[in-house]
């Protein structure tokens, strides 16, 4: 009988980050070794590993999908117990009988964002109809095997944003004849604070909420016989929506151009990790609640998306799904906090809650 806390304990001790899941990759292809699964693809957009339960690409096809990574302070987000649930759902899917294919996918690279375009970006997902996609993320705070729903966003898009304004430099007694961009940034700080009273407050779902957190400000270089020419100001944007994302970064980048060019300075922007919003489909909502009252496993409806994101957003923009909480405790360690670990009481329950939605679409 194989153990899957052990399973859980051997990727727990082996935690490597997003671009490194070697140990990962590996022991997710020695265990689809024991089983027998119609098609393996390894090394998938990196350390990724998609196994397939049925010959035909053209039968409708559920889908499913795990993410592999750690955290630099290890597995402090349960990926590991993530990756663990459908290892257990494979050797379920195994040695079961269904007309409908059974697509399983354990992806690198989630926390920072870049995984799920990489997996897509292979192509072999596109190679089956893939009528549901389906994903989980335990979460502390709520009572363990609670399935925690989202009936529209399950996380929110969100994005880092880097704006770097250019003046000039001159002698720090002459201050008159250089353009620094110091006053700049110190405006474009005050005016991005007033992201955070639009829309309505977080406590509630609203398609037009957005946040603005500042990260960092540099400006200049600690020479006292020179007046800065050269500052970056960078921060954290989010939005409920990836509508509003998209209004968001258009109205931020038209205050910091017309910041910038008031003070004669010019401008550039980077984003940096950018993730887009997990809108969930309404029907796949529908067949998690329906699945989860068959086990029976508690419901808690969660109208307001988790604030922080998810890549699992990308499967979503190219086909239908949904993604969806199980909690961890209500006094569980936060994510990433150096405390949290997994509760392997969920991999059973999550695994029995994924094999009812395999026949569901």
């Amino acid at each position: 009988m194989i153990d899957y806390k052990e399973i859980r304990y051997q990727l727990h001790e082996h935690p490597q980050t997003a671009g490194y899941e070697q140990f990962a990759h590996d022991l997710i292809v020695k265990h689809l070794q024991s089983l027998h699964p119609d098609k393996v693809y390894t090394n998938v957009g990196g350390y990724g590993v998609i196994a397939v339960w049925g010959v035909d690409p053209a039968v409708p096809t559920v889908a499913f999908r795990a993410d592999n990574d750690a955290l630099p302070i290890g597995h402090r987000c349960g990926h590991d117990g993530h990756t663990t649930i459908l290892l257990r759902l494979a050797e379920l899917v195994d040695a079961a009988n269904s007309d409908v294919n059974k697509l399983l996918l354990w992806q690198p690279a989630e926390e920072t964002g870049t995984g799920s375009r990489a997996v897509l970006e292979t192509g072999i997902l596109q190679l089956y109809n893939i009528k549901a996609f389906y994903a989980l993320h335990n979460l502390p705070g709520y009572p363990l095997g609670t399935v925690v729903l989202c009936p529209r966003t399950f996380a929110a898009a969100s994005t880092g944003v880097v704006y770097h304004l250019d003046g000039r430099e001159t002698h720090a007694s002459t201050p008159e004849m250089g353009l620094n961009p110091g006053m700049a940034i110190a405006e474009i700080i005050n005016r991005f604070d007033g992201f955070n009273g639009a829309g309505a407050p977080a406590e509630h779902y609203s398609g037009e909420f957005r946040q603005s957190t500042l990260i960092c400000v540099r400006i200049g270089q600690p020479s006292f016989g020179t007046s800065a020419g050269h500052g970056e100001v960078m921060f954290t944007l989010r939005a409920f929506t990836n509508s509003e994302m998209e209004r968001m970064l258009a109205d931020a980048n038209n205050m910091v151009a017309e910041v910038a060019e008031r003070y004669g300075l010019t401008v550039s922007r980077s984003l940096v990790e950018p993730f887009r919003a997990t809108e969930n489909n309404p029907d796949c909502v529908n067949a998690i609640e329906k699945a989860a009252n068959e086990l029976p496993l508690n419901i808690q409806y969660q109208e307001t998306p988790n604030r922080w994101s998810e890549d699992f957003a990308e499967y979503l923009l190219e086909f239908k799904g949904a993604m969806f909480g199980i909690g961890s405790g209500e006094t569980h360690a936060e994510l990433h906090h150096p405390d949290y670990d997994f509760p392997d009481d969920l991999i059973e329950p999550a695994a029995q809650l994924f094999l009812r939605l395999s026949s569901s679409f």
